[in-house]
């Protein structure tokens, strides 16, 4: 399937997701916005997919807001429009899918690029990947969820910092701050990440579900909140096929085979 501004691809349980505006840097305008709603609506709800891989085409990840649209007045949304109707529910599929979704960060990713990557449940990158909170340098706050998960991921000085400064920060330095899971070869980059998604995908989709939301929740609660969460969560999954196989496997020494269900 290709739709212009997003591609989609599934293969072996793998919804590959590539954001597809190379020429300027994959970002977003409204139409890439909206498209990549719907794409992830369809990979929620297509039960083939038990995996989700996002990814930019071209040599960035995301460069964030498209300026061209919001500096032409026939063009131009307005900020409301943007926030509320591009980017806010981007985030919050990513967070409410349940299904593992990786952010395979092929380039620079920055501004609303570089905070819908870590909005994902893993974030690789290769070693020639930056991430840049831009909005500093054009006069904005950082939006898609920045403020949320950068100060939960590096501490609260170091993300002030990053901020304020708009500082670009390299894969290598990412990584030892906790932004990234993971800095891949370049050589190998693609074939690394495919075979991250294929392992997800083989793995026990309602029981890493679940993980997800107990952890979405984690955000907020307090210890009495998420031990009750652990708790209903826990029994659904021990209500589940994949649970019985996997026990079944590890009695019978041998891999188990999860459905997903």
């Amino acid at each position: 399937m290709s739709n212009n501004s997003i591609e989609l691809k599934i293969e072996n349980n793998v919804a590959h997701i590539t954001l597809n505006r190379p020429e300027v840097f994959n970002s977003f305008n409204r139409e890439m916005a909206l498209r990549l709603q719907d794409t992830l609506d369809q990979c929620e709800q297509n039960d083939e997919v038990r995996s989700v891989v996002l990814t930019g085409e071209g040599k960035a990840f995301c460069a964030g807001q498209d300026l061209k649209e919001v500096t032409q007045p026939e063009l131009n949304p307005g900020f409301k429009k943007i926030l509320e109707e591009h980017y806010n529910p981007i985030i919050k599929r990513i967070r409410s899918i349940e299904k593992p979704i990786v952010a395979a960060v092929n380039g620079v990713a920055a501004g609303a690029g570089a905070n819908i990557a870590l909005a994902c449940d893993i974030v690789v990158a290769h070693e020639k990947v930056s991430f840049i909170q831009a909005f500093s340098k054009i006069g904005l706050i950082p939006d898609s969820a920045g403020t949320f998960f950068l100060p939960r991921l590096i501490g609260f000085q170091k993300a002030s910092a990053l901020m304020l400064l708009g500082d670009k920060v390299g894969a290598v330095e990412a990584e030892r701050l906790g932004m990234l899971y993971k800095v891949l070869p370049l050589e190998t980059f693609k074939e690394e990440v495919t075979a991250l998604a294929e392992k997800l995908a083989k793995m026990p989709t309602k029981a890493l579900g679940l993980t997800k939301k107990v952890l979405n929740q984690s955000l907020s609660n307090d210890l009495d909140a998420q031990l009750a969460l652990e708790s209903k969560h826990q029994i659904e999954a021990s209500e589940s096929g994949d649970y019985r196989e996997g026990v079944a496997s590890f009695v019978e020494k041998r891999k188990p085979n999860f459905k997903g269900k």
